[in-house]
C-alpha cells in the first residue's frame, strides 16, 4: 500500500495539476466566448470525476506500479524464487499477487479523490489568474454541477482500474521466461497491456453509469 499510494501521490497528483490548468486553458478561451464563463468551473468537476481523474490517475499508476509488479515478480520467476516457495507449500498467488491487489484496489480510490481535488486547483489557479473568473463563481458552478453519483462511479471505476494493474502486472510477472531479457519484454508488455485494458474497460464502465440523457445542466 505504501509503494502504490504515498510512493505514487507526487507523481499522480503533479500530473493532475496540470491537466485541470489545461482544460480549464481550452475550455475557457472557448466559454468566454459564449458568455458562459460561470460554468467552466462545473464542466471542469464533471470531466475531472467522470473520465480524468480516475483514467489519468491508472495511467501513471500502471506505468508506475504495474511494471513494478511485473519486473519484480517477473525476477522472482526466472531466478526461481517463485520455485522455492511452491517447494515449501507457499502459493505464490497468495502471498505475492493477492497483496498486491488490494493495495491498488484500496490506495487507486484514494489517489484519485486527491487528484481531483488537485485538477481543481489547477483550473482554478488558470480561471482566476488568466480568465479574470471569481472563484466563487468557479467553485459554485462545480458544487451545482457534481452529483454524489459521479464521486461513487470515479471511486468503482478506481477500484476496478487497481485491480486491473495489479492482476495484469502480477500475470506477467509470473509466467516470465528468458532470463533478463524475459523480464523486460514482460515488463513492457504488462504497461501496454494494462493501458489497453483501462481505456477500453473505461468505455464499457461508462456506458453502464452513464446512459441516458444528463442532468448536469438542468437548473441553469
Amino acid at each position: 500500500m505504501a509503494a502504490v499510494g504515498p510512493d505514487s501521490l507526487f507523481i499522480a497528483l503533479l500530473t493532475a495539476i496540470f491537466v485541470g490548468a489545461v482544460f480549464t486553458i481550452q475550455v475557457a478561451r472557448e466559454f468566454i466566448n459564449f458568455g458562459a464563463g460561470n460554468i467552466i468551473g462545473g464542466v471542469l468537476s464533471v470531466a475531472l470525476t467522470r473520465e480524468l481523474a480516475p483514467v489519468l490517475t491508472a495511467v501513471v499508476l500502471a506505468g508506475r506500479v504495474g511494471s513494478a509488479f511485473a519486473a519484480e515478480i517477473g525476477t522472482m520467476r526466472v531466478t526461481e524464487q517463485i520455485d522455492a516457495m511452491l517447494m515449501l507449500k507457499t502459493d505464490p498467488i497468495d502471498y505475492l499477487v493477492i497483496p498486491r491487489v488490494i493495495a491498488c484496489c484500496l490506495m487507486l480510490p484514494i489517489l484519485t479523490l486527491l487528484s481531483l481535488v488537485t485538477g481543481m486547483f489547477g483550473g482554478l489557479i488558470i480561471a482566476t489568474n488568466l480568465y479574470n473568473l471569481s472563484d466563487t463563481a468557479f467553485l459554485d458552478s462545480a458544487r451545482n454541477f457534481l452529483g454524489i453519483w459521479d464521486i461513487i462511479s470515479a471511486m468503482i471505476k478506481a477500484c476496478c482500474f487497481g485491480i486491473l494493474i495489479a492482476v495484469i502486472g502480477c500475470s506477467w510477472g509470473l509466467t516470465t521466461t528468458g532470463g533478463a531479457k524475459g523480464v523486460g519484454q514482460s515488463t513492457t508488455t504488462a504497461v501496454v497491456t494494462a493501458l489497453l485494458i483501462i481505456f477500453v474497460s473505461n468505455f464499457f464502465l461508462s456506458w453502464l453509469m452513464f446512459q441516458g440523457t444528463g442532468s448536469a445542466f438542468i437548473g441553469l
